[in-house]
């Protein structure tokens, strides 16, 4: 099954489930994603393209930046939050030092975050943490459990 064809399926299946698509590229891929049902883009790289195409769709766009320079572009051309990619080559106190300058980042670390380190995350101003298998491997039962863990250790954190 084609991706977009995933994210219609999911989005007719659960109607009020808030469901993204990943890992969009282009224009193209970006307009793909919204008539599919995707309410919100998350890209690996910061295209300013996809940014308009997902707000002329009214869908907010999360482009992937690594460094100050490609967060303060990704902002002045009108991303909704960034996705720090891959966070696993930075720490969350990079972030911490990153919003000390530019406080008006939301940043949302993908790539590297696990049970362990997301607490660390939303303290240091992440506004939301990607996360994949560390979250999700071993199926419905094990990741049910792993996200009460995540959940509680994010409540003794805050």
């Amino acid at each position: 099954m084609f991706r977009w064809e995933i994210v219609r399926a999911v989005t007719e299946w659960r109607p009020r489930a808030l469901v993204g698509a990943g890992t969009v590229l282009d224009e193209a891929a970006a307009r793909a994603a919204v008539e599919a049902g995707a309410r919100f883009l998350v890209a690996p790289g910061l295209n300013p393209a996809v940014i308009r195409t997902g707000h002329r769709y009214g869908v907010p766009v999360f482009p992937g930046v690594a460094t100050p320079t490609e967060i303060v572009r990704a902002l002045e051309e009108g991303a909704d939050a960034v996705k720090l990619f891959p966070a696993s080559a930075v720490t969350p106190s990079w972030l911490r030092d990153v919003r000390a300058a530019l406080p008006q980042t939301p940043a949302i670390p993908t790539g590297g975050v696990t049970l362990e380190n997301a607490p660390d995350w939303i303290a240091a101003g992440a506004v939301a943490c990607g996360m994949g298998s560390a979250l999700t491997s071993g199926g419905a039962q094990a990741a049910g459990e792993r996200v009460a863990v995540l959940l509680k250790r994010l409540a003794q954190a805050g």
